[in-house]
Parts: C-alpha cells; sequence; structure tokens
C-alpha cells in the first residue's frame, strides 16, 4: 500500500531553516507528481510546492517562493523541502503528497505530517 512519512520537522527560529524528507513506497515514485502542504493551527490546508516526476519543473505558493526548495531523488524514493528564512506564519503541520495525476493540488495519498513550529 501507498506509504508517505514524512521527518525533519521541529521548532526553529524566526529567520531559521529546517529540511523537510519524505520516504515513500508502494507506488511508482519516480512517475508521480509529488506537493508538500501544510496546515496552520485552525485554518485549512495550504498547498506549498510541487515537483515534476523527474524533477524538471517546481511550483511554489506565493507565500513561500524565494524562500522554500522542492526536490526528490527518484533513486531513494524521497522528496524534500528546503525551507529557508523562516517566519512565525509558516507554522503548521508538513504533509507530503502524491498528486492523483498530472496537475498540483489533486492529492490522493498524503502522509500523517511532520509539526514545524517557528517561535523565538
Amino acid at each position: 500500500q501507498v506509504q508517505l512519512v514524512e521527518s525533519g520537522g521541529g521548532l526553529a527560529q524566526p529567520g531559521g531553516s529546517l529540511r523537510l524528507s519524505c520516504a515513500a513506497s508502494g507506488f511508482t515514485f519516480s512517475r508521480s507528481l509529488m506537493s508538500w502542504a501544510r496546515q496552520a493551527p485552525g485554518k485549512g490546508l495550504e498547498w506549498v510546492s510541487g515537483i515534476y516526476s523527474d524533477g524538471s519543473d517546481t511550483y511554489y505558493a506565493d507565500s513561500v517562493k524565494g524562500r522554500f526548495t522542492i526536490s526528490r531523488d527518484n533513486a531513494k524514493n524521497t522528496v524534500y523541502l528546503q525551507m529557508n528564512s523562516l517566519k512565525p506564519e509558516d507554522t503548521g503541520l508538513y504533509y507530503c503528497a502524491k498528486e492523483r495525476g498530472y496537475g498540483f493540488n489533486n492529492f490522493d495519498y498524503r502522509g500523517q505530517g511532520t509539526q514545524v513550529t517557528v517561535s523565538s
């Protein structure tokens, strides 16, 4: 079955960095578009970033553009999210998600999430 396991969350200071990882299994990772999404306390799910199956193209929400970088290693079935210049509003539960088809923000599976807290 499909499994997505996130790691790398934690507490960071404003202006700091964190790197999230997501280990995938149970499907053909190298053929799948992948995304990261987040949910802040009391708010809905927000798509953050997506990457094509071969890593050739990446997309970002305006709120993280220029600060976050998505990447993937198809040999390791892993997708990453490098988060720099973190802000308190980046606090939330971050999910790795498998896209259903050829677009973004249309997930068919997502992981359990990893908590990111940005605070001084």
